[in-house]
């Protein structure tokens, strides 16, 4: 049951980024669920491979890289999703990447309470 509600949560931090950024467009809450859903099969299976693989610049970066390889897993949702979710640029993926961290470490202690 919590893991539906942060699916949910997170479509609605979702659809809040697209509010507030003009370069990302996501079409509707449905759309919204399913970005929701990829991002959390791909920070299952494919995050921690990457997090493995950029082990050095992460440490040199004091875990700043982070947010790249998690707005490399945006683009990736971006690209499975086709015209219903889209994000113009890679600095407005980090830039969503980091407001989705945030708004995701909220929901995160909401659910756990």
């Amino acid at each position: 049951m919590r893991w539906l509600i942060s699916l949910v949560l997170n479509a609605l931090a979702l659809m809040l980024i697209d509010y507030l950024f003009d370069s990302i467009i996501i079409e509707g809450f449905l759309i919204a669920i399913l970005a929701s859903l990829i991002l959390s099969i791909l920070n299952v299976i494919v995050k921690p491979i990457l997090v493995v693989l950029t082990l050095p610049i992460t440490i040199l970066t004091l875990g700043l890289f982070l947010f790249i390889i998690n707005a490399i897993t945006l683009m990736i949702t971006q690209l499975l999703l086709g015209d219903g979710f889209i994000i113009e640029g890679f600095g407005t993926a980090i830039l969503a990447a980091i407001l989705f961290s945030i708004l995701n470490l909220f929901i995160n202690r909401i659910i756990k309470d």
